[in-house]
């Protein structure tokens, strides 16, 4: 019996443990992929879209740019190269969607080959293997379904951790020469990446303090000071050479280096973001390496290494981004920050293979603090639709809102849940140790289900926002995705009519913009109408010219309808040459209310009628009003509205001009000023009537 009992033991022993994790990888890649095909849209804006351009265009053309521009380099270029196969194999756009999805599922998954070989050197196999599957069970591996460096990113730093500790064990030039290859990938992957730089520096300053070998300690880590300085130099002069600054290497992150910080702010979010980061850990493994940073002088040489490098990388990290957060976002920037997380389940392993060791005072200290910090949270204040998208941690908390805690009392459960973790990592019997890593595991599960579903809700939420149409494609399945089609925004449309079918289909782009510049900061061309010819111009008065476009179906473009999207009143129209308009009108307001006069102007006019459609409102204007269109050498056609329900529609017949065009002029009586009729309102303007709308019937 006994034997029957041990056989599936020595069978698992008997797997080599590079077996086992790579079969974690594997597993995990598969499991990425299969919740990032339930992301059905990009939904972070505009860096997914951003990314997804880069991609595309080094694979269609070899080169970065982004909407046919130059890249600036504002963005890393790792990623984009990474996920630039997927665009290369699929004409289709969904599909490379669906691979770019499969290659974040394994780049992420990949952060458990550093964490097992960082945990390796400090716990035997089991215990290794048990971080790396903690590394890639963590609720953020969840962007693996958005198009973001966080998948990049995010095994890169265990790498760079795992270079770190190496260079502070041995600190020879070639260690010291590796840990600055790894950091300069992570540079060129997220600007972020520089934070290596100060921890780089600290961690030594840690490690002999931890030794207590005073100054001199210091002398062995000549080259981990000198290199980097040389290689800051280095690049510094490159810079100078090239007639840019220092802080030009930033590209759009310069501002963030350059803005002023208040200390007093900085400090509050740093408590913001470290209590986050506990919580979101689940107490025990950032309670484990607060416990394991007190007894650092009695730890093992390569145990201390760790400790100094886990440390000095935490903190800096979570002094930039909470000085980001300060000043920028004022939220808790967890996207941020969960890439120390293999660190922190490195710490719990080691904390559980040593046996649990707890001295009281320390133990007390440490998980006191841990259980307690949740409590600087203002979670009324942090728990907000801005958290979906960067703040993981949180997204629990507000399940549990939704059962009936108010947002201001989250921190009731919050504590109860911390307090939990903290007792039982002090009190645990050290034979039960090895249920700590198993709760951590069972908390970033459900943790990861409520994160899971909101961030599908937001994807399935813009895509409705910018598509409806049954095939997201919908663009290159009616032109091909080898045509130009121009994108007209007007600021009467969502903003990711424009973004998701420019993400859905090749074919979308150039972007343009007919009224306000579409918020994006991205390359667009604003466009401006010739009132003489309809035409619509770019800078310098050139025409625009494309053979299809992609516009609201309200602005009278010139050109035949190839396919729309019904529900978001998209067009795309067959234009074949310069972009038109087919009509104008002036002295109609944004909101449709007409003054006392209107006009309206139809470009190569051939005659036929025009049907006007109008609508009063008697609260404003309780009389019957009459609308008089005059045309020159014509008479006039008139309406009255004079119920409430009616919408009657004006008809006119068009008489062109020598110039070809057709000019109506109206005037509506009688009219008011809503300020002065309708209570509390404050509006000013003299009204006419509503005009829902113009169609030209041709003769």
């Amino acid at each position: 019996m006994q034997a029957v009992r041990g056989r599936p033991l020595t069978l698992v022993r008997a797997v080599p443990a590079w077996a086992w994790l790579a079969g974690i990888v594997a597993v995990s890649a598969l499991v990425r992929y299969a919740f990032g095909r339930r992301i059905v849209a990009p939904w972070i804006m505009v860096d997914e879209l951003v990314y997804a351009e880069l991609a595309r265009s080094l694979a269609e053309t070899g080169e970065l740019r982004i909407r046919d521009e130059p890249f600036s380099g504002a963005f890393g270029v790792v990623y984009p190269l990474l996920l630039a196969p997927a665009y290369l194999l699929h004409e289709s756009v969904p599909a490379a969607y669906a691979l770019a999805k499969a290659i974040n599922g394994f780049l992420f998954s990949l952060a458990a080959v550093p964490t097992y070989l960082l945990a390796r050197r400090l716990v035997r196999p089991g215990a290794a293997l048990a971080a790396a599957l903690l590394a890639v069970a963590v609720p953020g591996a969840l962007y693996s379904g958005m198009l973001m460096t966080e998948n990049a990113f995010y095994p890169l730093v265990a790498t760079g951790a795992l270079a770190l500790v190496l260079a502070l064990e041995r600190p020879t030039a070639l260690r010291v020469a590796a840990l600055l290859g790894v950091v300069g990938v992570a540079f060129l992957t997220r600007a972020q990446a520089l934070v290596f730089l100060p921890a780089l520096l600290a961690a030594p300053l840690l490690l002999v303090a931890a030794e207590r070998s005073g100054l001199r300690g210091l002398a062995r880590f000549r080259w981990l000071y000198a290199l980097p300085a040389a290689g800051v130099a280095v690049l510094l002069a490159a810079q100078v050479a090239r007639g840019g600054g220092p802080l030009d290497l930033l590209g759009a992150y310069r501002p963030v280096a350059g803005a002023p910080y208040e200390l007093k702010e900085v400090a509050r979010w740093t408590l913001y973001h470290v209590a986050e980061l506990d919580l979101a850990l689940g107490v025990a493994p950032f309670a484990a390496l607060l416990l394991l940073a007190s007894l650092a002088p009695a730890l093992p040489p390569r145990e201390r290494a760790f400790l100094a490098a886990t440390v000095a990388l935490a903190a800096c990290m979570v002094v930039q981004v909470a000085a980001f957060a300060s000043r920028f976002s004022l939220r808790v920037e967890e996207r941020n920050l969960f890439h120390l997380f293999p660190l922190f389940v490195v710490a719990l392993v080691v904390f559980v293979e040593r046996g649990l060791p707890r001295p009281r005072l320390r133990t007390a200290v440490a998980a006191g603090s841990a259980a307690a910090l949740p409590l600087l949270l203002p979670f009324e204040r942090l728990v907000n639709v801005s958290a979906t998208s960067d703040t993981f941690g949180l997204l629990l908390w507000w399940d549990v809102s939704g059962l009936g805690v108010p947002l201001e009392r989250l921190w009731l459960p919050a504590a109860g849940v911390a307090a939990a973790f903290a007792l039982l990592l002090a009190l645990l019997p050290r034979r039960l140790g090895a249920l700590l890593p198993a709760l951590v595991a069972v908390f970033f599960l459900v943790s990861a289900y409520s994160v899971e579903h909101r961030i599908r809700t937001a994807s399935i939420g813009h895509l409705f926002q910018g598509i409806t149409h049954a095939e997201r494609d919908w663009v290159d399945r009616a032109v091909g995705a080898d045509a130009e089609v121009a994108a007209l925004w007007t600021s009467r449309r969502d903003w990711l009519t424009v973004l998701q079918n420019e993400f859905f289909s090749r074919s979308v782009g150039p972007v343009y913009s007919l009224d306000d510049p579409l918020p994006t900061g991205l390359p667009q061309t604003p466009l401006e109408t010739d009132l003489e010819t309809g035409l619509l111009r770019g800078p310098a008065g050139r025409e625009v010219r494309a053979e299809y476009a992609l516009v609201d179906q309200h602005v009278p473009l010139a050109g035949t309808v190839v396919a729309r999207d019904v529900t978001k009143e998209i067009v795309l129209l067959r234009t074949g040459g310069p972009l038109r308009l087919e009509h104008t009108t002036a002295g109609i307001h944004g909101d449709r209310w007409s003054g006392p006069t209107f006009s309206y102007r139809r470009y190569e006019c051939g005659g036929g009628t025009l049907v006007v459609r109008l609508e009063r409102d008697r609260r404003l204007i309780p009389s019957a009003q009459r609308v008089v269109a005059r045309q020159r050498g014509a008479p006039p056609a008139a309406a009255t509205v004079g119920r409430a329900e009616e919408r009657p529609t004006l008809r006119v017949p068009l008489r062109p001009h020598r110039d070809g065009t057709c000019d109506v002029t109206f005037t509506v009586a009688p009219t008011a000023v809503p300020a002065g009729v309708l209570p509390g309102s404050d509006d000013t303007r003299r009204l006419g009537i509503r005009v829902l709308g113009f169609e030209h019937l041709a003769p």
